[in-house]
């Protein structure tokens, strides 16, 4: 029995051997990773297939309970026996792809059995059958979440395998004592060598397999920090600068031996090895840049003739070259370089894949903030616009009033109304102004609403000193005034105050509107703001006007907010806040 469990744990270590330079190949994790397809399980059988035939070619031959000397076991005489690692197989077969691989695992190790030689060996079809169904059924329901059954409880399921195994050749093997003979003698090594076989075997997957998924979760880590860094770059669109800056932050985070990215026609930028001559010219200078631009589809070079830069002394061996698109249009190109082409691996080719896929979002995400800010400021200037013409009809109907009373009067108006449309021209281009110009602005409407009714409103202004500078949107001050001269007194001559006061609080500058006259109806108020209220004296969208500017240039940050004074009169508020 000594003899024959340091043979079996040859045979096992033979096993072992070739099952840690499977998990080794790329090809079979795949495999692994997606074994519940129909293509993984049948390319499954076949690989368990071949070690099943290997376990019975290499299995230790056994004649009147005596060790027979072979090498490779290709016929057996009808009185021999075979000791070998099949039933481990079977077992790992059923376990890993379930009860569809494990049973056509076991029936091919078992007619192979058969093959070899003793017809009273039939049994070993349903047997070996029947093991790789029971452990196939077993696997599938310790399964969980895609993972593999833990090697502890793959070795207690080899032992019962084996057991399994075991009966059948106490039961079938013709005379009942010669089985027990056998059994006696074969027993222990196999159940005790295929458990341990079962647990080595599993624990190589698992542990391979966890190493995988931790090296994914490092580069999916890598990937989020890369995507998060290159973002305010590629919302800046494909220029020299962006380009420069997200080649460096893709070549820190990988392991590639140089970056390049281009537009349609040119080199943007070149971080790496080959930096002396890959530089930004009028055209791309591959050929497989240029065909990638041409098809969009990801390309991979694995010489440098396939590379295809003309430098003699171009250090560049491989590449990976991915397409980057906007809206379906191809707008550049991404090109990851190796000077070791053994390094352009399945794992790279991946990473890129999914680069090019993130980075073409990015763009799409910059352009269209490009077009939301466009819109955006569009909006904002047609708000302002519609202010205009508001103050001007009003002016110029003052003007027209002082042209019969007071000719020189009106001539100076006339000129303060030219200078204050010549410094709304020059911010025509602007949709904030410095608080200083808004200012200037109210004081060229008050003089003209002063001229037509002398000494009726008294307009005080306490204005934070260091404040002047900050920017407001156009209109916001005057429009409150001035709403506040129109509807807030009635027909009141006398005793008509209103305070205009700005101030900073944290990162707001705040302006109050103050005034003592009658109030308003708490129905219009709920209205001021949000929509067009009607109004005997304009147009009633003036109020609406402003927020709604307010909150376009501030995204939200901003506020209007009105209110009665419980000591009469009304306040407006302005949150603005304070962009550098």
């Amino acid at each position: 029995m000594i003899e024959l469990f340091i043979l079996m744990m040859e045979r096992v270590g033979l096993i072992i051997l070739l099952a840690f330079l499977l998990v080794n190949v790329p090809y079979f994790k795949r495999m692994l990773l997606s074994r519940e397809t129909n293509r993984s399980k049948f390319r499954l059988i076949l690989i368990f297939g071949v070690f099943a035939v290997i376990s019975n070619f290499t299995g230790i031959e056994i004649t009147e309970n005596q060790i027979v000397p072979s090498n490779v076991l290709t016929y057996l005489n009808n009185d021999a026996s075979i000791a070998n690692t099949r039933t481990l197989v079977i077992g790992v077969s059923g376990l890993i792809g379930g009860p569809f691989v494990g049973s056509l695992v076991g029936l091919i190790a078992g007619v192979h059995r058969v093959i070899q030689g003793a017809v009273t060996g039939l049994f070993y079809i349903p047997a070996s059958v029947l093991v790789g169904l029971l452990s196939g059924v077993i696997g599938k329901r310790l399964a969980k979440e895609n993972q593999f059954p833990k090697p502890m409880l793959g070795a207690v399921v080899g032992i019962g395998m084996e057991v399994i195994q075991m009966l059948f050749i106490l039961c079938f093997s013709g005379d009942l004592q010669d089985g027990m003979n056998l059994v006696r003698l074969i027993a222990l090594p196999m159940i005790l060598l295929n458990s341990v076989g079962t647990f080595i075997f599993l624990s190589i997957l698992t542990t391979t397999l966890k190493q995988e998924e931790q090296a994914k979760a490092v580069q999916t880590h890598d990937v989020l920090a890369l995507a998060a860094e290159t973002l305010p770059y590629f919302r800046e669109g494909l220029n020299d600068r962006s380009c420069q800056q997200v080649a460096r932050i893709i070549k820190h985070y990988t392991k590639v031996s140089a970056i390049s990215m281009t537009d349609s026609h040119q080199i943007l930028a070149h971080v790496g090895s080959g930096d002396d001559h890959h530089i930004p010219e009028l055209e791309v200078i591959t050929e497989l840049s240029r065909e990638v631009l041409r098809t969009g589809k990801m390309t991979i070079a694995r010489t440098k003739e396939e590379v295809g830069c003309s430098h003699p002394d171009c250090p560049l061996q491989a590449a990976i070259v991915i397409p980057l698109l906007s809206h379906d249009k191809i707008v550049g190109t991404l090109k990851m370089y190796f000077t070791d082409p053994t390094r352009l691996t399945h794992v790279e080719e991946q990473l890129a894949e999914g680069l090019g896929t993130i980075f073409s979002s990015q763009l799409e995400l910059g352009e269209a903030e490009v077009q939301s800010k466009l819109l955006k400021e569009a909006e904002i200037k047609s708000l302002q616009a519609q202010v205009n013409p508001h103050f001007f009809f009003n002016a110029i109907n003052t003007i027209s009033a002082l042209m019969r009373k007071d000719a020189e009067n009106a001539r100076r108006l006339l000129l303060q109304l030219s200078t204050y449309f010549r410094g709304n021209l020059q911010g025509a281009v602007q949709t904030t102004i410095p608080l200083a110009q808004e200012l200037e602005q109210v004081q060229a409407y008050l003089s003209l609403e002063q001229a037509r009714f002398p000494n009726r409103y008294q307009v005080d202004f306490e204005i934070e000193e260091g404040l002047e500078e900050n920017k407001v949107p156009p209109y916001a001050i005057q429009v409150l005034v001035e709403n506040t001269i129109r509807h807030a007194f009635g027909n009141r001559k006398t005793n008509n105050h209103v305070k205009v006061v700005a101030h900073k609080i944290d990162r707001n500058v705040i302006i109050d509107v103050w005034d003592n006259g009658m109030g308003i109806p708490e129905e219009r108020k709920a209205l001021l703001g949000k929509e067009a209220v009607k109004s005997e004296k304009g147009t009633g969208t003036a109020l609406e006007n402003l927020a709604r500017r307010i909150d376009n240039l501030y995204s939200g940050a901003g506020s209007f907010q009105i209110e009665n004074r419980p000591t009469g009169g009304s306040h407006v508020r302005l949150t603005l806040p304070i962009t550098e």
